[in-house]
């Protein structure tokens, strides 16, 4: 009696392996990558040697016409309101009391800016109660 052979065939090879693999680096990378949104004015820092790195929660921008920006919003009264509005929208949900959590300005300022237009800023800045104040700066 003979039997028939079958020849069998391999199967076919899954795919499902390396599609996991891609959407598992897709969202590692998505996780990680930091999406910063663009300024609103364009600003040339000062240079100096401190190797300290800028580091806070606001990030208000000084022209070097004297222009003040934050987020979207061009002009002093304008930025100052918007940045005023940001931090107690912030506040309000993290109930936070200047004891407790200090928030920190970063202020972008162009080198060419007129000296005198940071004199009369800082006093706006404490008034809307930021204590620390952090200037950008570039490093040599």
């Amino acid at each position: 009696m003979q039997f028939a052979t079958f020849s069998r065939r391999r199967p076919p090879d899954s795919h499902v392996p390396m599609i996991n693999v891609v959407f598992l680096l897709l969202v590692f990378f998505l996780m990680t990558a930091q999406i910063a949104p663009p300024t609103p004015i364009d600003v040339t820092p000062p240079t100096a040697t401190a190797e300290d790195l800028a580091d806070g929660t606001f990030t208000l921008y000084l022209g070097e016409d004297g222009q003040l920006a934050y987020v979207n919003a061009l002009g002093t009264d304008a930025a100052l309101a918007q940045l005023q509005a940001t931090k107690e929208a912030l506040c309000l949900t993290e109930r936070c009391t200047e004891e407790t959590t200090p928030h920190t300005l970063v202020l972008r300022a162009d080198a060419a800016a007129p000296g005198a237009a940071l004199a009369k800023l800082m006093p706006r800045i404490a008034q809307i109660g930021f204590a620390r104040v952090q200037l950008v700066t570039v490093q040599e």
